[in-house]
């Protein structure tokens, strides 16, 4: 798991290739997005304790599914091409791995440094979620991935707002 972990930091495409057909990819697939989203609480953590630290980890993996599902949808409906053929679960045990490069959020801890860590972990798993989008879903061109990915990452980031928004209007939370 670690060495695909390095590769999909890398940026390399072929290892979405190999995990379409590996039996074992789903726990790996599953560990990974733990692991980046405990990365992200951990970072947190550090300045805002226990509570910081399970609210990041939670509210990075619902951000990390809401954002695989939209550009699944985006990806395989609004964007498809006559090649493009995958089922919702094969597409998000396939981009979790893009979710590597979110590891290095464990370093936002550091003074003055967590902003910087943050953003770069954010454009690094934008561009391997692209290169897992292009190889998963068979696309002929880059721009139609980073579109995908983009729409969907609109559509995250709205969802989550629409769920603090509930958050912050429900009593007593």
């Amino acid at each position: 798991m670690g060495e695909r972990m390095l590769r999909a930091a890398k940026l390399d495409g072929s290892l979405y290739d190999e995990i379409k057909t590996d039996r074992h990819a789903p726990l790996q697939a599953a560990m990974v997005v733990i692991l980046s989203s405990a990365a992200a609480g951990i970072g947190v953590g550090v300045h805002s304790g226990l509570g910081g630290f399970f609210f990041v980890t939670m509210q990075a993996m619902v951000q990390w599914y809401a954002w695989a599902f939209f550009t699944y949808l985006v990806g395989t409906r609004l964007l498809q091409e006559p090649q493009t053929k995958m089922d919702c679960g094969a597409m998000i045990r396939i981009i979790s791995f893009a979710s590597a490069p979110g590891v290095v959020r464990l370093l936002g801890g550091i003074p003055y440094l967590g902003g910087f860590v943050s953003g770069l972990a954010s454009v690094w798993m934008l561009g391997a979620t692209v290169i897992a989008v292009r190889k998963t879903l068979n696309y002929t061109t880059t721009s139609r991935a980073a579109g995908a990915c983009v729409i969907g990452w609109v559509a995250q980031y709205l969802f989550m707002g629409i769920l603090e928004n509930l958050r912050d209007s429900t009593p007593g939370a």
